[in-house]
């Protein structure tokens, strides 16, 4: 896929902005496209990026060479390198996801921490030779970067305990099965399916999806008692902004919508 923009933000992250898309790919074949520090500040930086421009409305993350990652680097780790960013977490992205839409493209192995990412993003593409897993429990380890947070909310809970207790891994096929990859693909197919879902997605209005992604993800933890009242303070000024008066506006006069963010 060729970009607008592209450009080579550090060694190991690779990053290109195209028609309102950031794709951030994780370019270190050598280890599986392992996370160590210097990775995780990079995609950090990509996801801050993201959220600060507003020519941007969604992100794409992916793997270079076939496998999307094989989670934390672990000779990094057994040089007591933790890759983490503060306020961030592991990868630069777990604990804090971006404010905007983010979509997973999995080639290939997707495992660990790897997985962990594929969890933190929003929507999933998978090729159809992708595997998923938590091996974490085969080391003596935990998926501490949200892995038993996430899952038991995106699968059902029996499978969420089968797959993090014995750490085994499982096929793309069985993902899409339980409605954890959107879109299924052929080999090489996935970042091109990521594309269009993020492009779909950027051809609407910037402060909606913003707004539709926080209410999906906050209200989660909302009593159901105030739910409407919380929705309302996301939603108004939404509501209330020059895009809704644009979008209602392109509508009628049956053209495609000028947003402006505001």
């Amino acid at each position: 896929m060729t970009g607008d923009i592209a450009e080579r933000v550090a060694a190991p992250v690779r990053v290109e902005e195209r028609d309102g898309v950031l794709v951030v790919t994780i370019d270190r074949p050598e280890v599986r496209n392992a996370i160590d520090l210097e990775t995780a500040r990079h995609i950090a930086a990509a996801m801050e990026r993201l959220d600060a421009d507003p020519g941007l409305v969604a992100g794409v993350i992916t793997g270079a060479n076939g496998t999307f990652c094989a989670g934390m680097d672990l000779q990094a780790f057994l040089a007591g390198e933790r890759p983490s960013v503060p306020g961030r977490g592991f990868a630069g992205l777990v604990e804090r996801p971006p404010d905007k839409p983010v979509i997973a493209a999995v080639e290939g192995y997707a495992v660990a921490g790897g997985f962990e990412i594929v969890l933190a993003c929003d929507l999933v593409t998978a090729a159809e030779n992708a595997r998923f897993g938590l091996p974490e429990v085969k080391r003596g380890l935990l998926p501490g970067g949200g892995g038993l947070l996430r899952l038991p909310s995106r699968v059902p809970l029996q499978l969420a305990m089968e797959w993090t207790l014995t750490g085994d891994t499982f096929t793309a096929a069985k993902a899409a099965e339980v409605g954890l990859v959107n879109r299924l693909t052929p080999p090489g197919g996935a970042l091109d399916a990521a594309f269009e879902l993020a492009r779909r997605i950027a051809a609407n209005g910037p402060l909606a999806v913003r707004a539709t992604k926080r209410i999906i993800v906050e209200s989660r933890d909302w009593p159901w008692t105030e739910a409407f009242a919380r929705q309302a303070e996301i939603y108004e000024p939404v509501r209330s902004s020059e895009d809704a008066k644009e979008g209602a506006r392109a509508f009628t006069e049956k053209r495609a919508p000028r947003w402006r963010g505001r």
